[in-house]
């Protein structure tokens, strides 16, 4: 078939006698030089003819050889190897039975597409699909003058033209002229035409046509032409992204979503406008996160010398009053001993003045009882016999323990003065809780759900109190929640539920439907007097089948109470909170970007304990856990508390 000759005349796809045929025509002929038309000698292939017509050196962007230049330009190179379904050079050509050529998916996709099997030029039929042959030869040829053109043109683009054409290839006629088509010298993008002189003067007279955007002709007939019909591209199609032509819209397109390509030029713009806003929106977001987390920094640094600076003054008052307590034992003491001292020496010189006196006493009877005269003993009996007035002495005793109690009441004194220091230390907390939360001295948005605490002359504003409603997907069988979602208890048998990730199968807890990832949130439960119960907060990702553990390496920030006794801090080891008072409704206050979680008795307005410098990377939950009834003694229910503004 590339040689011409007959070969027996049998055609290699058919068998049919027949004499030499051109790949390109289909035509009987003798061998053709495809540029000429001249016969040539019969054993040359393509790649040889080629050679052979323009020399094996002229093909090289070295060679400066002028047959090149003026044999053909490169689009009229291109032109003679171009597909007819595509119109594109030939890419993986094949060949048909009939002899002609083809991109392998342009024939394949035209067989598709047809639902029958014909050759694209000559319009023959066949029963089956035909085999595809790889035209090997022809694919040389391909890519050997695709490699030629290449070269040319990196070397020097248009200048591969011959010089008195390489005008009339720049020019780009007018799409408004009739008959003779004068030079355009611009192209509208809007119109998407190219215009005269003489018929774009419009377009500088028009003040809507003044907003059309213009462009070079030679650009824009490139770049605005359909590469398969060399039509406008005037439509869009929305599903594969990508501008039509009118004739692309109606065939292959025809049951895509396609818009004119101006309306789908108005939409991109006006969504490049939006974004444009976004990310402009997004900047000042961002930089006012920037000077947010600046400013915190700065006031972190303020508020931890404020701190370090109340410490010292702290430990310093601790510090003098232990030394004080420790002066005042001292002297007590020493007191005490002096006063026990002057006693016994009272004591003493009073026991020595009877002792003088009953001394006396006892000789002056010894010396009467060795009298003689009768008389005489008994006269001198009656004057002696009286012994001398003294104390009832068996009821008379020092105490060695003086001091007892004095130690413990210096403790005592100690205790108290430590107290002191803690109260003053909550209420600076309770302070920087309500800064924290936004609003000390400063009144409510309108509105907004707001809890109002007031402490001595301090008025506290919480606006940041939350609705939290119970997760009946997270409850436990075990548990009785309320239509409303406000209470939980434990009841006296299993519920079967349907088993989810998301359940507590064996430990009695519940969590809250509304999770947090950012801000700060207040909210209370009523414990009333039950014996025991758990609350705080949860990671979304805890574990929640079989025991679990709660303390905050385990995902769970919460306090407790068992057994009806003080409350303590689910941490490793635990931490006991003695308070004066149980607290019959406690307040817990999450702050999501200091890491902190903060526990209140909510009637008493004082502080329980805070969990610090935590750091949350995941939503949190509110937790629940009302604890087993214990045999009816902790059978009442958790209560989320109503929250109302002037609380």
């Amino acid at each position: 078939m590339w040689t011409g000759d007959s070969c027996g005349h049998v055609d290699m796809w058919t068998g049919d006698n027949c004499g030499p045929v051109d790949m390109w025509t289909g035509d009987n002929c003798g061998p053709v030089d495809m540029w000429t038309g001249d016969t040539c000698a019969s054993g040359a292939s393509r790649s040889e003819l080629v050679l052979q017509h323009v020399g094996p050196d002229v093909l090289t962007p070295e060679n400066n050889n002028d047959k090149w230049c003026y044999l053909m330009s490169p689009e009229e190179f291109e032109e003679q190897f171009k597909c007819c379904i595509c119109l594109h050079v030939h890419s993986d050509p094949v060949s048909i039975v009939c002899g002609h050529n083809f991109c392998l998916d342009c024939i394949e996709g035209y067989w598709d597409s047809r639902g029958r099997w014909e050759c694209p030029l000559c319009k023959r039929t066949f029963k089956k699909r035909p085999e595809l042959r790889i035209n090997r030869e022809f694919a040389d040829i391909i890519d050997f003058i695709k490699r030629s053109l290449r070269a040319a043109r990196e070397d020097g683009g248009v200048d591969a033209v011959a010089p008195e054409r390489r005008h009339e290839t720049n020019k780009v006629p007018c799409d408004i002229c009739l008959g003779h088509k004068a030079t355009a010298v611009k192209s509208c993008l809007a119109c998407q035409a190219s215009y005269c002189e003489t018929h774009l003067a419009p377009h500088g007279k028009v003040a809507a046509l003044q907003r059309h955007r213009l462009t070079d002709p030679a650009t824009f007939s490139s770049r605005h032409l359909c590469r398969i019909h060399d039509e406008p591209l005037t439509m869009f199609c929305k599903k594969e992204q990508m501008p039509l032509c009118a004739s692309c819209s109606e065939g292959k397109h025809q049951h895509h979503q396609v818009v004119p390509l101006e309306k789908e030029s108005r939409r991109t713009k006006s969504h490049l406008r939006a974004t444009k806003v976004n990310v402009v929106q997004m900047i000042q977001a961002r930089l006012g996160k920037m000077e947010e987390i600046t400013n915190s920094l700065d006031l972190s640094k303020k508020v931890t010398e404020r701190e370090l600076q109340s410490g010292a003054q702290v430990c310093s008052k601790l510090i003098a009053a232990v030394l004080r307590q420790q002066a005042e034992l001292v002297e007590e003491l020493e007191r005490r001993q002096e006063e026990a001292e002057q006693k016994a020496e009272q004591l003493l010189a009073e026991l020595e003045q009877e002792l003088d006196e009953l001394r006396t006493k006892g000789g002056e009877l010894q010396h009467l009882e060795l009298t003689q005269n009768t008389l005489d003993l008994l006269q001198g009996f009656q004057t002696l016999g009286a012994l001398p007035p003294s104390r009832d002495w068996s009821q008379v005793s020092v105490c060695s323990d003086h001091s007892a109690g004095t130690v413990r009441r210096a403790v005592g004194r100690l205790v108290g003065v430590c107290q002191e220091a803690a109260d003053v230390l909550s209420a600076e907390e309770v302070d920087r809780m309500s800064r924290y939360a936004g609003v000390f001295s400063l009144l409510p948005q309108p509105g907004s759900t707001c809890i109002i605490w007031t402490v001595g002359s301090l008025t506290l504003f919480f606006v940041s109190a939350v609705d939290v409603t119970l997760d009946p997907d997270t409850a436990s069988g075990w548990l009785l929640l309320s239509a409303d979602g406000k209470k939980v208890s434990v009841s006296g048998q299993r519920t079967p539920l349907p088993s989810s990730p998301q359940r507590f199968d064996t430990c009695v807890c519940v969590l809250g439907k509304r999770s947090f990832t950012c801000g700060r949130r207040y909210w209370e439960v009523e414990v009333g007097h039950k014996s025991e119960w758990d609350l705080g907060v949860a990671r979304e990702s805890i574990n929640r089948k079989g025991v679990i553990t709660v303390r905050p390496d385990s995902g769970y920030w919460a306090i407790c109470r068992r057994n009806g006794g003080s409350l303590s801090a689910c941490v490793s080891p635990s931490v006991p909170l003695p308070l004066q008072e149980t607290p019959r409704r406690v307040a817990i206050f999450l702050d999501y970007e200091d890491g902190s979680v903060s526990f209140y008795d909510a009637e008493a307005k004082t502080h329980i304990y805070t969990f610090s410098g935590c750091s949350f990377t995941e939503p949190l939950l509110p937790y629940f856990n009302p604890c087993l009834q214990d045999n009816g003694r902790n059978a009442a229910p958790l209560v989320i508390c109503p929250l109302a503004r002037g609380k």
